[in-house]
Order: C-alpha cells, then sequence, then structure tokens
C-alpha cells in the first residue's frame, strides 16, 4: 500500500449513558469525542476521512422532529470547532483539502461536509441512498440528518461500491478485501456491516509503515473489541442489524488478535486515539 500521513483529530463530542454502546456497561454519562482522520497523500493532497461534528449540527437539530436528535445526544460544539479555526489549530490548508471519505451519513460524521461539498465526496451508495429516503421523522430515528448534507454532493459523489476491489494486506486479517478508492492502494475501503445502511471503514499505511483500520461506529471502544463486548439488541436493532454489527465485532476482535500492531481506530473512542497519538493532543 501507498503509505500516507496520518493523524486522528477530535472535533467535538457527545455525552451519553455506555450501558447503550456497551454490553454491561455503566448507566454514567460517558463522553465520546467525534474523531476526524487527517490523510496527507503524497502527491493527492489532504483527505478527511468524515468531518466530526460542526455549528452546523445545531442549526440542523434545531427543528422538530430533528430536534430529538439533539436531546437524546448532548452535543459540546464550542467556538473552536468553526471550520476555519479548527483547521487553522491543526495546520490543514483549506486549499489542499482534495475531498472527504464518509465512513456514514450520521449527524456526528458529516455535520461539517458542508465545508467541503465542492470537493470529491468518497461514500456508499446505500448510505446516501438512506440518506435521502423519505419521511424525517425515520431519518432522525435512524441518526439521519439530510439537511447537513448538501444536494450537489448527490450528483457528484464517488461510491465505494464502484470502486476496483484489491486484496487487503495479510496485516488486516481477516479483513481480506476492499475498495481502492484512489487507484493507487493507498486508501481501500472496507465494508464493516450492522452499524446502519452503507457504514464502511478505511484501511491504510502510515508512512511510519503503521498499519490503521479506521472502524468508524462498528464499535465505539476499543474495550468491545477487546472484551467482545456488542451494545445491547435494543440499540443495534433502532440504528441497523444486530447479527451483522456482532459479526463485525468478531472480526474486528480476531483482527486485534491476530495482528497485534494493527491500530483500530473506532471514531469515538478517547482511550485508543490517545494511544495511537501517544499523548493527549485532541
Amino acid at each position: 500500500m501507498t503509505r500516507v500521513g496520518f493523524r486522528w483529530l477530535e472535533r467535538g463530542s457527545t455525552r451519553h449513558p455506555e450501558v447503550m454502546t456497551l454490553s454491561g456497561g455503566s448507566f454514567c454519562a460517558v463522553e465520546f469525542p467525534a474523531l476526524v482522520g487527517v490523510i496527507k497523500h503524497p502527491t493527492r493532497g489532504f483527505f478527511l476521512f468524515d468531518t466530526g461534528y460542526d455549528p452546523a449540527f445545531e442549526e440542523a437539530t434545531d427543528p422538530f422532529p430533528e430536534r430529538l436528535y439533539r436531546w437524546t445526544t448532548p452535543v459540546a460544539i464550542g467556538t473552536d470547532l468553526e471550520w476555519r479555526t479548527w483547521l487553522k489549530k491543526h495546520d490543514i490548508d483549506e486549499a489542499q483539502i482534495a475531498g472527504t471519505i464518509v465512513s456514514h451519513f450520521h449527524g456526528d460524521h458529516v455535520a461539517g461536509i458542508r465545508h467541503l461539498a465542492d470537493k470529491l465526496v468518497y461514500c456508499a451508495k446505500a448510505g446516501l441512498t438512506a440518506l435521502r429516503r423519505p419521511g424525517r421523522f425515520g431519518r432522525v430515528r435512524q441518526g439521519l440528518l439530510g439537511g447537513l448534507v448538501p444536494n450537489n454532493v448527490d450528483a457528484s459523489a464517488l461510491f465505494f461500491e464502484d470502486a476496483p476491489e484489491r486484496a487487503l494486506p495479510s496485516a488486516f486479517a481477516p479483513f481480506d478485501r476492499g475498495r481502492d478508492i484512489l487507484g493507487d492502494g493507498s486508501l481501500l475501503a472496507v465494508e464493516l456491516p450492522g452499524h446502519c445502511a452503507g457504514h464502511w471503514g478505511l484501511a491504510l499505511t502510515t508512512e511510519a509503515d503503521q498499519a490503521v483500520l479506521l472502524a468508524a461506529d462498528a464499535v465505539w471502544s476499543g474495550k468491545a473489541i477487546k472484551e467482545r463486548r456488542p451494545p445491547p439488541r435494543i440499540t443495534t436493532a433502532l440504528l441497523g442489524e444486530t447479527r451483522s454489527y456482532r459479526k463485525t465485532l468478531e472480526l474486528l476482535h480476531a483482527a486485534s488478535v491476530n495482528n497485534s500492531e494493527l491500530a483500530i481506530l473506532p471514531s469515538h473512542c478517547a482511550r485508543n486515539a490517545r494511544a495511537f497519538r501517544g499523548d493527549d493532543e485532541t
């Protein structure tokens, strides 16, 4: 695989009971950061893996029934999350951003996509189709806020399902196939079904020769992978499909056991993020 620069950065957070994300977890509210992958390709520029939260989330959840989303997942969105402020903080040149890679269309993953809608957007066709289905209440129940994603994304999106299939390096086993979204083997989209329609992760190798699997919301924590603890059925049935979710969790557990050097990064696990970075940077 072509190596890339990679950083795993926080952009906002939410709080809700741990038990909703982990069987047998605490009923106390736990903070879940929204993490964004900043990928620096050697020739193509920057790509963002998801966008985290953005002030646009508050605008999109002002009306009812969308406000239900905000009530059930209270979000912390400070002034430091204003788009250009966040970019400047992390030394990201907006002009060099070539596109966005969307793991799935839940609001905490695409709230900032309006800033990038005129650039390339890589996503699952199944996910975008679900986002555009009629029925606002049904979409909100599944964590989807159609207003966050500008309509011009639909016409220009490049779908994972259409990208050429390619074998994954052995470091990612038992995951063995991915979709080569840039055509050079640098970024391989990996289907991780169960959380919601059109849910994918991303396999890459960093400039330091570190194999990384961005797991998005296939799990909410490294603890879930290590201890093979899925969310309760009520959570997985509400958002996606329980059997597929649990099968994906088993594959992630096997990958973590078989490949001790593989970094598996869920999108909301602060502990895994700190361990990967080796510090407390957010």
